[in-house]
């Protein structure tokens, strides 16, 4: 197991629940992520995983409680996330190329000229999840595990201080899933992360806390 020293709170949950009509995902959640933590999210299919991590990015309302932001110890209003959702949350419809994906990570303004060290930082994470060869093709011309690189590369490309992976070996085989855990051993030490994984080899090798979601949230040691 890897182990950081925890620092100021970064995110907190305060009494979340989420309901999808009369149907309760996730209830009464109180939780506090740490800067500097790794965690590590499992729990039966259908427990609130995915949903959990939806209302930490605030990409959905809770239905009732509230989610905090923190910078230095003040509440703030954004935190810099990098997100790998699910495969089966991805159109692989939408007529963009691997490298516009990858450059969308970067989070530019609307008419940005792209700079050469922009050019060279998309150069590097293309290499670094293996698909300089596949630069120009739509996301629909790529297999499962091309498309969870090209998305695990935007994500990663604009340096978050929030690292956020639901399911990132999905789709990946044994080969890129090394790669994988070597990118994110190289980030581990200057980004919190937060992962959903099957994989409980994370946990032994990787992680500082292990969350447990089936509806509720409990904490297990590692």
């Amino acid at each position: 197991m890897m182990t950081t020293a925890t620092s100021a709170k970064i995110i907190e949950l305060q009494h979340v629940s989420k309901d999808f009509g009369t149907r309760s995902i996730l209830a009464d959640v109180n939780l506090a992520i740490n800067r500097g933590d790794f965690v590590a999210v499992t729990g039966p299919n259908g427990g609130g995983k995915t949903t959990l991590m939806r209302l930490l990015l605030r990409l959905i309302k809770p239905s009732s409680g509230r989610v905090v932001y923190y910078d230095e110890g003040s509440v703030t209003r954004h935190l810099h996330f990098g997100y790998l959702p699910q495969k089966n949350m991805i159109d692989s419809r939408f007529p963009i190329s691997v490298e516009e994906v990858i450059t969308s990570g970067l989070k530019m303004k609307p008419l940005h000229r792209i700079t050469a060290q922009e050019r060279a930082l998309v150069a590097d994470v293309l290499a670094r999840v293996g698909l300089e060869q596949q630069r120009s093709s739509a996301i629909g011309e790529l297999s499962g595990g091309q498309l969870q690189r090209a998305m695990l590369g935007r994500a990663i490309i604009g340096r978050p201080s929030v690292l956020v992976l639901d399911e990132p070996l999905s789709y990946l085989d044994e080969r890129y899933q090394q790669q994988f855990y070597s990118i994110i051993d190289t980030m581990a030490p200057h980004v919190t992360i937060i992962m959903v994984s099957h994989d409980t080899s994370v946990l032994q090798r990787m992680a500082t806390r292990h969350l447990v979601v089936d509806h509720a949230v409990r904490e297990h040691s590692v």
